[in-house]
C-alpha cells in the first residue's frame, strides 16, 4: 500500500469450457484438453470481474486481473478487462502447471499475487474470485488460495463495502441452510482480504457521479480491451519461483477416478418467422399466451 487513501485489488479469473456446447474433451489421464474444448470466461469469473469494476468505481482502486492456463488464457483476460477496466493482466503459463487440482491452482495463484504485491504500485488490498469454476464445482481455488496468502476469507459474498481510513471491509454473506433457510450475516474484516462473490452479487451504483464514473469506464474498458496485449503479463514457473513439487500434476493430491462426457443441451426456444399480416399476428398472440398459461 502506497498510504491509507488508495485501494489495489486482484481478480482470480478462469478459462472454462462452454459447456452449452456439449463438446468437452478429456485426456486418457481425466485431465481436461482445453486445446480441443471451446472456452470462454467463466460466468462466477466475471461476476468477480463486476466486484473488481465497483471499487474502481467507488474508491479508484488499481485493478490486476490473474489467471493460469495455457497460453490461449489470454482470452479469458481480454474479456475481463472488458468488465473491469483491468491496469494489468497475468497470466501464469507453463507446461509444469498443467493437470493441477484446485490445491496446486492456489499455489501458483499465491505467487502470482505475491509477485504482484512486490510491484511498485503497492501491495494488493483485496483478492476477487468467483463462487465456483464450472468444471470443477468444488468452491476450493478462492478460500485456498486465501489460506495460502494468509488473507482473511469471506465466501458467499453479495455486497461489500471498503473503509479506506479503517483499512477494513464490510460485507454482506448468503448462507444457504439446506432445507431450512437462507441467513445473510453482515461480516468485518481488516485488509487485506480474499472475497469469494455468490452468484446473486449485482454491483449496484446509487448516486449520479457512480453512474457517470462507471460509463467512462465502460468506455475505457472496451477500448483497452481492443489491445489488451499492451497490458498483459506472461510468468513461468522459473519467474514466479514455484517450487515444482507443489505445482501441476505432481502437485496435485487429487485423483480423477472417472469422467463422463457432457451432454449436449438441448434447445428449450422454438421459433416461427409470420408475416406483417394482422390474422396471423393473432393467431400467434393467442399462441403464447395459451403457452403461457399452460406453463402455471
Amino acid at each position: 500500500m502506497i498510504d491509507g487513501n488508495t485501494l489495489s485489488v486482484a481478480v482470480l479469473v478462469k478459462l472454462e469450457p462452454d459447456l452449452s456446447e456439449g463438446s468437452v474433451t478429456y485426456n486418457p489421464d481425466g485431465t481436461l484438453n482445453r486445446s480441443l474444448t471451446k472456452n470462454i470466461l467463466g460466468p462466477h469469473s466475471a461476476i468477480a470481474c463486476k466486484a473488481a469494476r465497483y471499487a474502481k468505481v467507488c474508491y479508484n482502486a488499481t485493478v490486476k486481473v490473474c489467471t493460469m492456463g495455457p497460453p490461449n488464457a489470454d482470452l479469458a483476460l481480454r474479456e475481463a478487462m472488458s468488465i473491469c477496466d483491468a491496469d494489468e493482466l497475468h497470466l501464469y503459463t507453463d507446461r509444469i502447471f498443467a493437470g493441477a487440482d484446485t490445491l496446486a491452482t492456489a499455489e501458483v495463484l499465491k505467487h502470482g499475487i505475491l509477485k504482484m504485491s512486490n510491484s511498485n504500485d503497492g501491495g494488493i488490498d483485496i483478492v476477487f474470485a468467483g463462487h465456483r469454476a464450472v468444471d470443477g464445482e468444488t468452491g476450493q481455488t478462492g478460500p485456498q488460495t486465501a489460506w495460502k496468502l494468509g488473507f482473511n476469507f469471506i465466501g458467499n459474498v453479495i455486497d461489500y463495502r471498503v473503509n479506506l481510513k479503517d483499512r477494513s471491509v464490510w460485507a454482506k454473506r448468503r448462507v444457504d441452510l439446506p432445507s431450512l433457510y437462507t441467513v445473510i450475516e453482515e461480516v468485518e474484516s481488516p485488509l487485506p482480504v480474499l472475497i469469494a462473490l455468490d452468484p446473486s452479487y449485482k454491483d449496484i451504483y446509487t448516486t449520479v457521479s457512480q453512474r457517470l464514473r462507471l460509463s467512462r469506464i465502460e468506455k475505457e474498458a472496451n477500448e483497452r480491451s481492443k489491445d489488451y496485449k499492451r497490458y498483459l503479463k506472461v510468468w513461468s514457473a522459473k519467474d514466479l519461483g514455484v517450487d515444482v513439487r507443489y505445482v501441476g500434476l505432481a502437485g496435485s493430491p487429487t485423483i480423477v477416478y472417472k469422467v463422463e462426457r457432457i451432454p449436449k443441451v438441448k434447445a428449450s426456444r422454438r421459433t416461427r418467422v409470420v408475416n406483417a399480416d394482422i390474422k396471423e399476428l393473432r393467431e400467434v398472440a393467442e399462441y403464447i399466451v395459451n403457452l403461457v398459461i399452460g406453463e402455471r
